[in-house]
């Protein structure tokens, strides 16, 4: 696939899926509207988890925005299974863990939860997770080791899959 198209795709495919799954869903669920603050924590502590989660959905986005150019500029595809990467995406945050943009959305919730001081989104962040590891665990990861074969083995094999490594993965 050419990059334009890739980049379209994927454009469309960031809007549909984590844009759904990380901004609309918490958006319905909350309205992003703060919770009264608790009258047993101190306001120290409100802030500073506000701040924390500020710093989660933010970095949630940055990761996001760059896996999905990676997945343009390096894969010459998208994200979404319909249009996947005509190469195996190992570079950047790839590097580092195997699903950057997974736990990019993860902490986007839980940073939502945090800063709206809304508990409410932790139960659904935790039922997203779920789903999003049987995804990788039954769909993806047998969908790249037949596409890529050796080659996704040995990224597998040295790259985890939700932790991230201290340093880059060079093959």
């Amino acid at each position: 696939m050419r990059r334009r198209p890739a980049a379209l795709g994927s454009t469309i495919f960031f809007a549909l899926a984590p844009g759904t799954v990380a901004g609309f869903v918490p958006w319905w669920i909350t309205r992003w509207e703060t919770a009264d603050s608790m009258p047993a924590v101190p306001s120290w502590v409100t802030v500073s988890l506000r701040l924390v989660g500020a710093s989660l959905v933010v970095a949630g986005a940055v990761v996001l925005v760059r896996a999905f150019v990676r997945f343009v500029v390096e894969g010459l595809g998208t994200p979404a299974p319909i249009a996947p990467p005509e190469r195996l995406v190992i570079g950047g945050l790839y590097g580092y863990v195997r699903n950057p943009m997974y736990v990019a959305v993860l902490a986007a919730i839980g940073g939502q939860a945090l800063l709206l001081g809304r508990p409410v989104l932790l139960p659904y962040g935790a039922v997203t997770a779920a789903a999003v590891v049987a995804f990788v665990h039954w769909y993806e990861e047998p969908s790249l080791r037949r596409r890529f074969g050796a080659d996704y083995e040995r990224y597998r094999a040295a790259v985890p899959g939700w932790w991230p490594r201290t340093r880059a993965y060079r093959p």
